[in-house]
């Protein structure tokens, strides 16, 4: 009971804080969907993070770890990577030009017809698996660690998440709603604290019930390492060359990551904020993998039936009342986050790129927030939908690493992102209709490497998807050729470089060392 008390503490002070800064009604697009273009570095990082997290990271990917080690932290650290491009070559690009969407970056470099089909995709992609994948694992979550307690909900497991996904979703929709992104942002601090406190009890109560830290090489030596055989079947090391393309889209294309950069009161604020969420993500990296590997030396490779369960076993038998309420509440603060600004960025897209851009373009500022309201009613059903379906292909073969089956869902379009926003911002001259064509092909180019090469690993895959695809629009494009590293890399100021440089040296060595 203590535990279900913390949690409705919990979701009413996020609903007081979110509500508490909602707007009138005459409130402009920027207030709305940038917070006034007026965020502070600690803002932009800690948003920024609690955005990127999610309960498929505390649950899939706990499981992959506890499954393949610390080669599972690639998908982690590697973040960076994409951090550190966002930070120094592409936000310098959107917030010279003040966009309020990535869109209207690329209607400026590739013409309108590729900025629709971006934000259509985005849309598409936003709206059924990021909502529904965020939707189910919360509430997946809070049944594997608290089912005795939901059973009020209904004896059966399937009905009771179900019963949770709408639920979720329907609470983080109102106050997305009514407070637009000073609200996710605001929310997004306290959430990313309660999450961050919650993954430290786990990751130190795993590590005691181990016997120390130096026992992860004593009795786990074979999952310390984070580059895996080549042929391996789900994370071979190769697979890091996919990830890099991969994380352009993510944190340099992506409306709902991005989107706390663009509302950065100045450059400087955006990139010494994400470089503060690039040092958050080594953090996060220690937090979600090591317990899954010291669950490992805890209890053998076969002591678990599902993998994913990982995580609701530590809380379960280690963690005492109370502060297992308190873990339940980072698991829907990693839920909440993402879904928070999830719906705001598909707002802010449909909103702004196709309301204002197509049906009605001489729409008030009072018309396109309303738009962007109504939108965020629209993708709950679709969100929650989703989350049905994911529900279901989860009972379906409870026994996998589910968060590699997301990771392929979401890869058919994100391939086709990085290939139109690099165009975009490395060509000189990229020739429109050719980038339109390229980010066309990308996923029947999925299904002839799949047929062609179906072991060949799903990373692996979209690195040569993004790599021909891109390379049919820069030969398309090649009269002109590369933009000058020295236009592309902007630093507010020389320490900020540095320190750049400094992180990204910090990548290298983490690789080296736990090669």
């Amino acid at each position: 009971m203590i535990d279900l008390l913390i949690v409705c503490a919990y979701f009413t002070i996020i609903f007081i804080v979110a509500i508490s800064g909602r707007h009138g009604k005459d409130i402009s697009a920027e207030e709305y969907f940038l917070s006034s273009r007026n965020l502070r570095w600690p803002s932009v990082a800690l948003s920024t993070i609690a955005t990127n997290i999610q309960g498929y990271q505390f649950l899939g990917m706990m499981g992959s770890a506890y499954l393949y080690g610390i080669a599972q932290a690639n998908l982690e650290i590697n973040a960076i990577q994409g951090i550190l491009m966002a930070a120094f070559i592409f936000v310098p690009m959107y917030l010279r030009d003040k966009v309020i969407t990535i869109t209207q970056f690329i209607n400026k470099r590739l013409g309108k017809t590729v900025g629709l089909m971006y934000s259509l995709a985005n849309l598409a992609l936003f709206s059924t698996i990021t909502l529904g994948a965020a939707l189910f694992w919360g509430a997946y979550a809070a049944d594997l660690v608290f089912a005795d307690y939901l059973t009020f909900i209904s004896e059966d497991r399937i009905t009771r998440i179900a019963v949770m996904i709408l639920g979720l979703g329907i609470f983080s929709a109102i106050y997305t709603y009514f407070g637009g992104l000073a609200a996710v942002v605001k929310t997004d601090i306290i959430q990313f604290s309660i999450l961050l406190l919650g993954g430290l009890a786990v990751l130190f109560v795993s590590i005691h019930h181990l016997g120390g830290w130096s026992q992860l090489y004593e009795k786990t030596p074979e999952l310390m390492h984070l580059h895996l055989p080549a042929d391996h079947e789900k994370l071979p090391w190769i697979h890091i060359f996919g990830l890099f393309l991969l994380n352009i889209n993510y944190w340099c294309a992506n409306q709902s990551v991005v989107q706390r950069s663009l509302a950065a009161r100045s450059l400087k604020e955006a990139q010494i904020g994400l470089m503060v969420g690039g040092l958050m993500k080594y953090v996060m990296a220690v937090i979600i993998v090591v317990p899954g590997v010291a669950l490992v030396g805890i209890l053998g490779q076969n002591g678990l039936a599902e993998p994913d369960m990982a995580f609701p076993y530590l809380v379960k038998e280690y963690l005492p009342v109370g502060i297992k309420g308190f873990i339940l509440c980072a698991l829907f603060a990693s839920l909440m986050s993402t879904v928070d600004s999830t719906f705001n960025s598909l707002a802010t897209l449909w909103s702004i790129d196709i309301y204002k851009g197509y049906i009605k373009k001489d729409a008030t500022e009072r018309q396109v927030v309303n738009a962007g309201k109504k939108t965020i009613l629209f993708t709950l059903l679709t969100g929650v939908v989703m989350g049905f379906i994911l529900l279901y292909v989860k009972f379906k073969n409870p026994g996998a690493a589910f968060t590699h089956t997301l990771n392929e869902l979401r890869y058919y379009i994100n391939c086709g992102i990085v290939v139109i926003i690099c165009s975009a911002a490395f060509l000189v001259a990229p020739n429109h209709r050719v980038a339109l064509i390229a980010f066309c092909s990308t996923i029947p180019l999925h299904l002839i490497i799949i047929r062609l090469f179906p072991e060949m690993n799903y990373f692996v895959r979209a690195m040569w998807v993004i790599l021909i695809a891109f390379a049919f629009v820069y030969l398309g494009s090649f009269k002109d050729g590369w933009k000058s590293w020295k236009d592309l890399v902007i630093f507010d100021s020389k320490v900020i470089g540095q320190i750049g440089l400094g992180l990204a040296a910090s990548l290298v060595f983490l690789h080296i060392i736990f090669h």
